[in-house]
């Protein structure tokens, strides 16, 4: 069936997939996160290394802007929700870190949280239309 579930995403697509990265100073912990509190499915690609599956994903490209924003070459890892709150309500009894409070960034309301040993990702409920919307 491949990588793409016996369907093309994308009409006569090269790309079948995306492959996300999370460097951590402690990757055992951060494994272990993604595994035991978001469980998230996975495999062990080999002694220990899981490759987690993702929800579907989208990409946005945003400008450059080193004064108000991030520099060329900042890449940034959000997970989506459809209720924030109720979503942070859960991950928290689960031991979840918040690091910050659920803002409304006129896109949609964000917040971050800690993951054990790999710093902060973010979390938002988007306000927009995402890529779902789209027929493929």
């Amino acid at each position: 069936m491949g990588r793409t579930g016996g369907r093309e995403w994308q009409h006569g697509a090269v790309i079948t997939s995306s492959h996300a990265i999370i460097y951590a100073e402690d990757a055992d912990k951060a494994r272990a996160f993604f595994r035991d509190v978001l469980e998230l499915p996975h495999v062990d690609a080999h002694a220990g290394w899981l490759i987690f599956k993702l929800p579907p994903a989208e990409l946005g490209v945003h400008p450059a802007d080193p004064h108000t924003g991030a520099p060329s070459g900042h890449h940034e890892l959000y997970l989506m929700c459809e209720a924030v709150e109720a979503t942070v309500a859960d991950l928290t009894k689960r031991g979840v870190e918040f690091t910050s409070p659920i803002e409304d960034q006129g896109f949609g309301l964000l917040t971050r949280l800690r993951v054990p040993g790999a710093g902060e990702i973010g979390l938002y409920q988007p306000k927009h239309a995402t890529a779902y919307d789209v027929d493929a």
